[in-house]
Order: C-alpha cells, then sequence, then structure tokens
C-alpha cells in the first residue's frame, strides 16, 4: 500500500530535487529511516524518564538481565564498550541506588560478580513494557502483512551491509 499523504521527507525531496546528486528513492527511504530512527531515541529517552532510569543505567542493566542477572565488570565492560575505570564508576551509581550490588567469590576471593537487584529488575521491566508499547504503536501504522514485509526488506538490507565484501 503507498501513503499519498505527504511527509516531511517528501518537502525535503522537494526543496533539493535537481540541486543534489541523489537518487530520490534511495534519499527517501534513507531519510525516511534516520528520522524513524531519531523518533524512536527520543521515546525511549522519554521512556527511561517516566520510570525514573537513566540511559547508562538501563543499558547496563539490560546486559545483566541478558546474561540472566549476573555478570563480571569486564564481561559488561566489554559489551558496553568501556573502560574498567568507566564500568567501576557505573557499577558505584547503580549500586548506591540499589539497582545492583557486587559480590565476592565464594572460592576466588579476587573475583567479584555484578548481580542485579529485585529493584533493578521491576525498573527494567517497567521500561521494557513501556517502551514495547511505545514501538508498537509506532509499528500500528501497518497492517501485519506490511510489517512482515518490512521487517524482512529490513533484514535483506542489513544482511547486505552486514556480510564482508
Amino acid at each position: 500500500m503507498i501513503c499519498r499523504v505527504e511527509d516531511s521527507v517528501d518537502r525535503h525531496l522537494a526543496r533539493w530535487r535537481g540541486k543534489a546528486p541523489f537518487d530520490e528513492k534511495v534519499e527517501g527511504i534513507i531519510t525516511r529511516m534516520q528520522l524513524l530512527m531519531k523518533h524512536l531515541a527520543h521515546t525511549k529517552e522519554a521512556v527511561l524518564a517516566e520510570v525514573g532510569l537513566q540511559e547508562f543505567a538501563f543499558e547496563t542493566i539490560h546486559r545483566l538481565v541478558a546474561r540472566g542477572g549476573s555478570a563480571t565488570p569486564s564481561e559488561l565492560a566489554a559489551e558496553l564498550l568501556l573502560s574498567p575505570a568507566g564500568m567501576t564508576g557505573r557499577l558505584d551509581t547503580l549500586e548506591r541506588a540499589q539497582l545492583v550490588r557486587r559480590v565476592r567469590g565464594t572460592d576466588d576471593r579476587r573475583r567479584v560478580d555484578v548481580e542485579l537487584t529485585g529493584k533493578g529488575h521491576d525498573l527494567w521491566t517497567a521500561a521494557m513494557t513501556v517502551r514495547a508499547e511505545a514501538e508498537a504503536e509506532m509499528v500500528a501504522a501497518l497492517a501485519p502483512a506490511d510489517q512482515a514485509l518490512l521487517n524482512g526488506l529490513l533484514k535483506q538490507m542489513l544482511t547486505r551491509v552486514e556480510s564482508p565484501s
């Protein structure tokens, strides 16, 4: 189904028609994806504010949930692309907020694991719930068959750019 309503990208394309060397179809696709991603980023930011989490806290907790609620600081730092000092500062903040706790290993006292607390898991669940609702609302502009089609098309594009040339 083709949308006949004009959007901001249509106006962008009209402004640049004949002035810039681009393919209008490609420019329309890329610009719409960029604008949708900006909208999604703002939505995620608002969702986190609504539940009282900052982005750094959510990302750290999200990684812990994916790992079953526990990881070493070095595992988290590697996934989050942080220095050890940066990870320590982040964990200090999360521990003060009682979202995570550090636990010394029983076999090796030098080993420290980071565990998600119940409070941390509850905040993550609240953020994920509101986020899922916002994302579903965004995608609801498309019929289920169109959602499946778009998902497949985006997968084709992503597979191409992710494959080694």
